[in-house]
């Protein structure tokens, strides 16, 4: 599977050199640059590098919004998380390498962070909108002991496909083959705070214990 496409790249590149300069400032002329709104953001936001969060720090922009339904046939929103670390991944139920172990890990994450599990959640998006009904991904949640710890969110092409592109995802060709059972797409992990904002990145072979710290940091934030 493919880690970054061209757009992360770019984000993660601009991001390296905001370091060596001013992080915050740099970082907000970019997203002015990119024709992102900067508007209302504070003139110092936490980063990354100084509240110890591991993983590659982002810039600290709001999280695209978005509304699917889940595994349960319930209607979720990314909005309504506000107050709890939220953490984002794109999975497909019949994956038959990277999916399965990304929810393995998930579900380490939850056993470690114990009674503060509930406070904090996680979002798998489909990037198979022809094979993850709602069975399925029921079936796949059940599998992977993450049916109580996370919404595993589904939908159709049209629905899906705006979200893969605020996340700079890169499922579109591949969902086309989806049929095969195999579906090529980025894999990462984005990491938001309690107000919505991409605060990291992970990358598919990150490490469980890494993630359970970056989320009890956010939750004491």
């Amino acid at each position: 599977m493919r880690w970054l496409n061209w757009r992360l790249a770019s984000r993660l590149s601009v991001l390296t050199m905001a370091l060596l300069v001013v992080l915050v400032v740099a970082v907000l002329n970019l997203r002015a640059g990119q024709g992102g709104s900067a508007s209302g953001q504070p003139a110092a936001q936490p980063t990354a590098s100084s509240s110890g969060l591991q993983g590659t720090p982002l810039d600290g922009r709001p999280a695209p919004g978005f509304q699917l339904t889940d595994q349960f046939g319930h209607s979720v929103s990314l909005a309504e998380f506000k107050g709890k670390p939220v953490v984002i991944t794109f999975l497909y139920t019949h994956c038959p390498t990277v999916c399965p172990l990304t929810a393995d890990k998930l579900h380490t994450v939850m056993q470690q962070l114990g009674s503060d599990a509930q406070r904090v959640a996680v979002l798998a998006v489909s990037v198979d909108p022809v094979g993850d009904t709602q069975s399925a991904a029921l079936a796949f949640s059940n599998t992977h002991k993450m049916t109580a710890y996370w919404h595993f969110l589904i939908g159709s092409r049209s629905a899906l496909s705006p979200i893969w592109s605020a996340y700079s995802i890169d499922a579109e060709a591949a969902t086309a083959n989806s049929s095969s059972g195999s579906v090529s797409h980025t894999a990462v992990l984005y990491v938001l705070d309690k107000q919505g904002r991409e605060r990291v990145l992970l990358s598919d072979d990150f490490d469980p214990s890494q993630l359970t710290s970056d989320l009890k940091i956010l939750l004491k934030e």
